[in-house]
């Protein structure tokens, strides 16, 4: 382990400012000023549960909120009781603790807090990444310290993933944190009174999901989320929603891309890389083949698919197999299409859309298929074939079958025209589906066309619903 130009004296000292509830036994305003993200409900369990003997560890994307979620949990452990000299924060990214081992920053931190106990602590390591090999530290903590509970974060997800799979098995409980959802938007932006009870006939039952109280005003504040919404930060930002790329561009994609994966993977052309992200990022949701991309990019065949499941390491994109219009699947997967796991970073590297934007029918598809992504049990198709194509279809894990079919579009005309579906239709008559849904711009309805029930909802009705579910499927 290579020598640190600092002393003893001045790390205490760092881990005492990092930690100033030691003395004042309590959180500084500024963390407790946001609100927490939704998911804090399912993270906060994880880490009061100390019958499992593991560390937890938060990982995502950069930028989702990852270190405020650490210092809500610190403030809710505090509030039940648990003696803040008890709790260890440290950013591991600070240049002081640079290759400290992690049992010695919890040795300096019990000489800080005069508590040589090593039971009943609550130590967060954030952005442990910067450590070398801190998947072989954690693991040694987790081992000896029986009685103390380890929680862990980082924003480089892929090398997050990779480590805690190959070194934590039966020590780490992975935790993702992803882009927020459109449900979580509503939430954090204080705009429930937009949304109200409805029912919907699904199926042959009636089910109970949420509808709105004024679509216009809704529409207007999923746009916004389409092009800032990924990032608590940002949405909050108007300086940021000014120049979106400076902040998301800077901050997220080049870090990830200049950064992240280059030191996880190896990878010596940086700009080659960062060109294909930007070709995918801008034909987002559009169907494309290896043989295609490689023609676009100038990226051997090889390569590329290394870059691709990099990319999805990395929670930049998401790949989307296809079948046929019977849902039978693909031998050779030659097709797909490539998802960005958050529409805003499209936002970040060209410029934000309006409602009448050309690009606004991808990006919306690329919204809701984002509310989707973050179910991990869910593994969502698309339908193609020779005259036609379905956007998004479920296939039931019990019966091989798809169960439901969904067609995503920016538009009103199918409402008014729903013997244009002609593709929906045929995979429905194909697969027996008496029922599908279709997204509008604002129109809500059901309509019967070639005996098949056809749900309208507004685009960002869906949305809201996906996540809102998506969310409470994981509890």
């Amino acid at each position: 382990m290579a020598l640190n130009p600092f002393s003893e004296e001045q790390i205490i000292a760092r881990l005492q400012f990092e930690n100033p509830w030691w003395v004042t036994g309590s959180l500084e305003g500024y963390y407790q000023s946001f609100k927490p993200r939704l998911y804090f409900n399912l993270f906060y369990p994880l880490v009061k549960n100390t019958t499992v003997h593991r560390a937890c560890v938060l990982m995502g994307p950069r930028r989702v909120g990852k270190t405020v979620m650490l210092y809500h949990t610190i403030q809710q452990l505090i509030a039940e009781g648990v003696a803040p000299q008890k709790i260890l924060y440290a950013s591991i990214e600070t240049p002081i603790y640079n290759n400290i081992p992690l049992d010695e920053l919890f040795t300096m931190a019990k000489k800080a807090t005069g508590d040589t106990d090593s039971n009943g602590w609550y130590i967060f390591f954030d952005e442990i990444q910067y450590l070398k090999e801190w998947e072989v530290h954690l693991k040694t903590l987790v081992d000896v310290c029986h009685n103390t509970k380890f929680i862990a974060s980082g924003s480089a997800a892929a090398a997050l993933k990779l480590k805690s799979n190959e070194s934590g098995a039966g020590r780490f409980t992975d935790f993702m944190l992803p882009p927020l959802t459109f449900y979580e938007f509503i939430h954090l932006k204080n705009l429930g009174a937009l949304i109200k009870a409805d029912t919907i006939s699904w199926k042959g039952n009636i089910a109970i999901f949420s509808s709105t109280t004024n679509i216009s005003e809704l529409n207007k504040h999923f746009i916004n989320y389409v092009n800032f919404g990924g990032y608590p930060e940002v949405i909050f930002n108007q300086e940021i929603q000014s120049n979106p790329g400076r902040f998301m561009r800077a901050d997220i994609i080049d870090k990830v891309l200049l950064r992240d994966l280059p030191g996880l993977y190896g990878i010596q052309d940086v700009q080659e890389l960062n060109s294909l992200f930007t070709t995918i990022a801008w034909n987002s949701g559009q169907e494309c083949s290896i043989d295609e991309l490689s023609k676009s990019s100038g990226v051997k065949k090889t390569t590329l698919r290394q870059y691709l499941s990099y990319l999805e390491a990395a929670f930049l994109v998401h790949i989307v197999k296809r079948v046929d219009q019977k849902a039978g699947r693909f031998q050779r997967e030659n097709f797909f299409k490539i998802y960005l796991t958050n529409p805003s970073l499209r936002s970040a590297l060209f410029a934000p859309l309006t409602a009448e934007s050309d690009g606004m029918g991808a990006i919306v598809e690329t919204a809701i298929f984002s509310q989707w992504m973050q179910r991990t049990s869910f593994i969502p198709y698309y339908a193609r074939w020779k005259n036609g194509e379905v956007d998004l279809v479920n296939i039931s894990r019990k019966t091989n079958r798809p169960d439901w079919a969904v067609e995503i579009k920016w538009s009103n005309r199918f409402f008014e025209a729903p013997n244009e579906l002609k593709s929906l239709s045929t995979f429905c008559e194909e697969n027996k589906l008496n029922q599908a849904l279709v997204t509008s711009i604002d129109k809500s309805g059901i309509k019967e066309f070639n005996n098949i029930q056809i749900q309208y909802l507004p685009a960002a009705v869906y949305a809201y619903n996906v996540g809102k579910n998506t969310l409470e499927s994981q509890k």
